[in-house]
This record gives structure tokens, sequence and C-alpha cells, in this order.
């Protein structure tokens, strides 16, 4: 009996640490120089585990994409810097920098060197590395991983 329960336990240890890396690992993923890209709001998705600002942006040839940019979580955003539902409306105007994926699907990452603005100027998120320069490829030539240690 107590082999079985054994086994249970390693077995849930192993799927919940296969769903958390799976969730959290995003090295690769995201190119790691950021771009910045105009828009205007569709709606905001205050949901777990990360909350998104679904907006369209249209490129010089008149063509218009619909994105999304994934933020921190919704209490983070509520906590730390006031958000609620209405913080980014739809139909405002803005402007996103952030890491594109690799893929070049319409999705852009908020959680490194980002920062979103209202067409007001009003800066209404910024992570603490802003700004900071692309890091390094890591050793072996790579450029995977987004904690910037070279």
């Amino acid at each position: 009996m107590k082999k079985h329960v054994l086994l249970g336990v390693c077995l849930c240890v192993l799927v919940m640490t296969g769903a958390v890396r799976a969730h959290h690992g995003d090295a690769g993923r995201y190119i790691e120089d950021v771009i910045t890209i105009n828009g205007t709001v569709v709606e905001l998705q205050m949901t777990n585990p990360h909350a998104h600002i679904v907006f369209d942006s249209t490129d010089a040839a008149g063509k218009t994409t619909r994105w999304q940019a994934e933020l921190g979580g919704p209490q983070q955003l509520i906590r730390n810097f006031g958000w609620t539902p209405n913080t980014v409306k739809p139909g405002v105007k803005i402007t996103l920098t952030g890491r594109r994926l690799k893929s070049g699907a319409p999705y852009i990452n908020l959680t490194e060197r980002a920062r979103v603005v209202l067409e007001d100027g009003k800066e209404i998120w910024k992570t603490a590395n802003y700004g900071e320069p692309t890091p390094p490829p890591a050793e072996g030539g790579t450029s995977g991983g987004n904690n910037g240690t070279p």
C-alpha cells in the first residue's frame, strides 16, 4: 500500500513540475530585441494567469492585423499599478514596446523591457528593466533566455 501512495505522490510531483515549467519556460519563444507598435484597443482581458490587451494595428500598406499583448497577472496590475477593467478602454490608441514571438505571429510579450503608453502620452505600464539593452547571447551562441544574464 505504501508503495502505491509513494508512486502516486511521485507521479503528481512530476506532472505538476511539467505544468509549471511549461507555463514559465518562455526561453526561445520571443525575439530578444524589442519592437514598438501602435494600435487601437479592442479589449482588455483581465484573466489569469496573464492579462492581455487585444488591439488592432494598421501597417503602412493599410493592412490591419489583430494583435495580443501579454502582461503580468491581473492581481499584479491591480495591486502595483492600480489597473481596473476600465484602465484600457476599447477604441483607445496605444503604443506598446515588448518582445515579439519568433514565429512572427501577432503576439507581443510585455513582461521584459516593456511598456505601454496611451495616446495622450500617459505611461500606464513599464517593467523595471524597460530601456535596458538586449542581453548578449547565452554562452554557445544562442539567444534563448530572458533573464538577461550572459
